[in-house]
């Protein structure tokens, strides 16, 4: 790249190197015919222009980039007009200049995302003005228009019975810019990697039902947690409603999570569902466990399952229970999302089950300084369905929405750890699984415009459809409002009689 970037500082090999790039989307139109190619064939003469040192250098990669480009389109006229073939492509280049510039301006250096956003407008709608331009009929009219090149795509041609040949030739430009910005703007989405790890270890029971289930599952947690001694673990995370029993109730439980956490010299998360000895109510709640028992740390269930943790308008709907398994007593809510500091600079910020589902969630975990997202949950319910690898997978979403890594405990599977990315780290535990297992997971940082400027679709979705539905209510009350067309009349000026 350096090299590359030496051999570009000379002004005539970097205009000779932008005609070569600007003549590529020619490939597209016969012979050649290979219209795919035009949907990066603008990508290097872009990434060119961009990086130009200057503006006035941008308009000259833009001025020869046309050079090449109508040159390469019309060079068949060689033989007819010699010279003044090159004439005239150097000419019609100019239109370009103005472009070239226009480029640079949108995405030259690092540009922001409302700088990506306009490019993906403005440098098509440019490219459009040119093509406007020259298809005058006293500069040799729209010959080479860009959007001429899909003529054999069936899409392209009823989306030409829309807007003509300029829809297609504005959406290919669109789609050239925004895959200039997916290679050169590298820093958009992703975070940038750290390069430390932190050692979190997952424990999955597997399934334990029957009579004293909780006390059963707990034993089980704690022989596979102990498992865990020496392995160098910075934090061991239960499955939702591993602990079904509040620990002010059963400080034997507290003694015994305390012990588990000097043996593995690591904090405990564990998930407690169960009636508060503190407040009335059950709660399900992500409790941190330290040496010497609970740390104060705490987050309660903010979203809960209808039906199967609360019961919707029960005054009304409350018969569920005697048809399902329906919440025979809803579950109390948090009211605000907890970050949890575990030591060694390591935040975490937990979730419970169905709230992982919610994107809002993570984000705002995130934006409080979460450097790990966790979620504790359990679908033992479901567990012979697709339920559990389905909620598996939302990890994987949260990871690369945020930009931080994932992990997902459950108590009977699926259970997984995602990067920051998104990609998956270390393996599944499926829900035949009963183990502790030790993940490495790289932590991030950074912010990712998701987490910047969050659930902007939805809203731009819904603006999009009361433009159009103003627009259809206006146009169906001017159409309310045109007079009856007059009855046809015959020669001798009296109105057609229908039926005789």
């Amino acid at each position: 790249m350096r090299n590359l970037g030496h051999h570009l500082a000379s002004p005539w090999r970097r205009s000779v190197v932008a005609a070569v790039v600007g003549a590529l989307p020619v490939l597209a139109f016969p012979a050649p015919n290979l219209w795919w190619i035009a949907y990066v064939a603008l990508v290097p003469w872009l990434l060119l222009i961009r990086a130009a040192p200057t503006g006035r250098r941008a308009a000259f990669d833009g001025w020869w980039g046309g050079f090449g480009f109508m040159l390469a389109m019309h060079h068949w006229l060689l033989p007819s007009l010699h010279v003044f073939t090159f004439v005239i492509a150097a000419l019609l280049g100019v239109l370009w200049a103005p472009w070239g510039w226009l480029v640079r301006r949108t995405l030259g250096g690092s540009p922001s995302a409302r700088r990506v956003a306009a490019a993906l407008l403005v440098v098509p709608s440019g490219w459009l003005t040119i093509e406007l331009i020259r298809s005058w009929q006293g500069l040799g009219g729209p010959w080479g228009v860009l959007g001429a090149s899909q003529w054999r795509v069936e899409a392209a041609l009823r989306l030409a019975s829309v807007g003509g040949v300029w829809l297609p030739s504005f959406l290919v430009v669109a789609l050239n810019v925004a895959v200039a910005v997916l290679v050169a703007i590298r820093r958009h989405p992703r975070p940038e990697q750290t390069g430390e790890r932190t050692r979190i270890a997952l424990v999955q029971p597997g399934v334990v039902a029957g009579p004293d289930s909780a006390d059963r599952r707990f034993d089980r947690e704690e022989q596979l947690t102990r498992e865990l001694a020496g392995q160098d673990v910075d934090l061991v995370v239960w499955g939702e409603s591993s602990v079904g029993f509040d620990l002010g109730d059963r400080p034997d439980l507290a003694r015994r999570l305390a012990a588990l956490s000097r043996e593995t010299d690591a904090e405990i998360l564990v998930n407690v569902d169960a009636r508060r000895s503190d407040k009335p109510g059950i709660y399900k709640s992500s409790v941190l466990i330290g040496p010497d028992g609970p740390t104060g740390d705490r987050y309660d269930k903010m979203r809960l399952v209808p039906f199967g943790e609360y019961i919707p308008a029960r005054s009304l709907l409350g018969w569920a229970t005697s048809v399902g398994k329906a919440a025979g007593e809803d579950r109390r809510r948090g009211s605000e999302q907890v970050v949890m500091d575990v030591g060694g600079g390591l935040r975490i910020g937990p979730m419970v089950c169905f709230e992982t589902a919610f994107p809002d969630m993570s984000r705002h975990l995130v934006q409080d300084g979460a450097g790990v997202l966790l979620a504790q949950s359990s679908t033992s319910t479901f567990q012979q369905s697709w339920a559990p690898e389905q909620h598996a997978s939302l990890a994987a979403l949260r990871a690369a929405e945020t930009g931080r890594p994932m992990v997902h405990a459950t108590l009977t599977g699926v259970s997984a750890v995602y990067g920051a990315g998104g990609g998956r780290t270390g393996p599944w535990l499926g829900t035949d699984a009963s183990a502790a297992h030790v993940y490495d997971v790289p932590l991030a940082r950074g912010t990712t415009l998701y987490v910047r400027f969050g659930d902007w679709p939805p809203p731009t979705a819904l603006v999009v459809l009361a433009v159009y539905g103003a627009a259809e209510l206006v146009r169906s009350r001017r159409g309310a409002r045109r007079p009856l067309v007059p009855p046809v009349r015959t020669a001798h000026g009296s109105p057609v009689r229908h039926g005789r």
